[in-house]
C-alpha cells in the first residue's frame, strides 16, 4: 500500500512562484506520479506527469514553460516547480501514483483506482 502525502502549498500573489511536493512512503519506482488539479467549483484536471524514471514529463497546456514536474526516486519523492503563478492556478493540488510498466507518462491514464494523496491548497491572489 501506497500513501503519498502532498506538501508545499499556501498563498502567494500573481507572478510568484511555489514548489509542491509529493513524498511517497513506499517504494516508488514502478510508478508514473500525477499531478492534479481541483480549482474551486470545478471538475479536477490533469496538471502534469512524469515517468518511473524521469525521462518522460507531460503537461497541460495551461502550464507549459511555467510547471516543471521533477523526481527524485533515492528519496521517493516528486516536485511540481510553478512559476508566474495566476490567480487561475488556485486550486487544491493532489498528487497520484499509477503503477505502470509503460517508459512514457500519459495524464489521462491516471484514474480514481490509483493512489492519492489528500491534496494541498494553492492560493494565487494579490
Amino acid at each position: 500500500q501506497l500513501q503519498l502525502v502532498e506538501s508545499g502549498g499556501g498563498l502567494v500573489q500573481p507572478g510568484g512562484s511555489l514548489r509542491l511536493s509529493c513524498a511517497a512512503s513506499g517504494f516508488t519506482l514502478d510508478y508514473a506520479i500525477g499531478w492534479f488539479r481541483q480549482p474551486p467549483g470545478k471538475e479536477r484536471e490533469g496538471v502534469s506527469c512524469i515517468s518511473r524514471s524521469g525521462r518522460s514529463t507531460s503537461y497541460a497546456d495551461s502550464v507549459k514553460g511555467r510547471f516543471t514536474i521533477s523526481r527524485d526516486n533515492a528519496k521517493n519523492t516528486v516536485y511540481l516547480q510553478m512559476n508566474s503563478l495566476k490567480p487561475e492556478d488556485t486550486a487544491i493540488y493532489y498528487c497520484a501514483a499509477r503503477r505502470t510498466v509503460q517508459a512514457m507518462c500519459v495524464i489521462s491514464h491516471f484514474n480514481l483506482n490509483d493512489y492519492w494523496g489528500l491534496g494541498t491548497q494553492v492560493t494565487v491572489s494579490s
